[in-house]
């Protein structure tokens, strides 16, 4: 029920960058959307740079996860020109696609996968309309609800049927050079967004607590976005935990997708291949790919 709730809510000097520059060398998990100054994608990010349990280095360039290119103003468009992006993946449904169009750099090929399509909930304005109206969403969200709703949803994106095509195909995609570099998103980068991000790393061998490092990361970037919005819910009555359990994130939430995964399939590794069809053939090509040198 909540995997429609988890997105459909919510997944300076650095501007004189030229078109043809590359991006910024930042520490891994730094937003890119910050240090490029593009004010709608605080939550854009390189997937790479990370130290995996070997020693090796995810390679950076090559994948990128973020929010919504949406609003994008001309300049923010010549500011992403600096990813050299050549496809984008967006995992939100048809109807947030609709109502907030990716705007793009002229080039990039565009990619609808549509995690949620077989979410038969309708939460998402169930919860839409509970957060107009503070203590309702008081009685209905509080007490852990919100959590327990957020938790259900991260489980359905390792059930639900439209999640492991989206998942498969996107996967496929990052392990095909010619496709590279790549941007995959979904409302907040935060929820469908942050299982891809969480499972690739974790496909590639980054330390779990690494993995979860990352995912909260999203905190940083995310909330702040939504402050007056968070602020304007308390004020008007409601729970402040509540509106910060909706756009930010929590380890249980992904806690839930790696123990879903783990009583389906029994490792990642099974999880890639029974779950979504990519062998091991295909993962290492995966890893083959994105694996730095020692």
């Amino acid at each position: 029920m909540a995997a429609c709730t988890l997105s459909l809510v919510l997944c300076s000097s650095n501007s004189a960058v030229a078109e043809t520059d590359g991006p910024p060398n930042l520490a891994p998990g730094q937003s890119l959307g910050i240090a490029l100054d593009i004010p709608p994608v605080p939550n854009l990010r390189d997937v790479g740079g990370y130290k995996t349990r070997d020693g090796a280095t995810i390679v950076r360039g090559l994948a990128y996860r973020s929010d919504t290119f949406h609003p994008m103003t001309a300049e923010d468009d010549r500011k992403l020109k600096a990813l050299r992006l050549k496809n984008d993946y967006d995992l939100r449904t048809a109807a947030e696609a609709k109502a907030e169009p990716d705007q793009m750099p002229h080039g990039v090929k565009y990619h609808l996968l549509n995690v949620l399509a077989d979410a038969k909930s309708s939460a998402p304005a169930e919860l839409e309309k509970l957060l107009r109206e503070p203590k309702k969403a008081n009685a209905a969200l509080g007490g852990g609800k919100i959590e327990a709703l957020f938790m259900e949803g991260y489980r359905e994106f390792i059930s639900l049927p439209s999640a492991r095509q989206s998942y498969r195909t996107l996967f496929l995609s990052l392990a095909d050079r010619k496709k590279l570099p790549a941007v995959f998103h979904c409302t907040t980068g935060k929820d469908r967004t942050g299982w891809a991000a969480a499972a690739l790393l974790t496909l590639l061998g980054v330390p779990p607590e690494t993995v979860m490092e990352d995912y909260m990361r999203t905190n940083e970037y995310t909330l702040p976005q939504f402050k007056r919005t968070i602020d304007e819910f308390v004020e008007a009555g409601g729970d402040r935990d509540i509106a910060v359990a909706v756009f930010g994130v929590k380890p249980e939430y992904l806690e839930a997708s790696f123990d879903e995964m783990r009583k389906q399939y029994g490792s990642i590794e099974r999880y890639f291949s029974d779950g979504l069809d990519i062998d091991v053939a295909r993962q290492q090509v995966l890893r083959d790919l994105f694996l730095g040198e020692k």
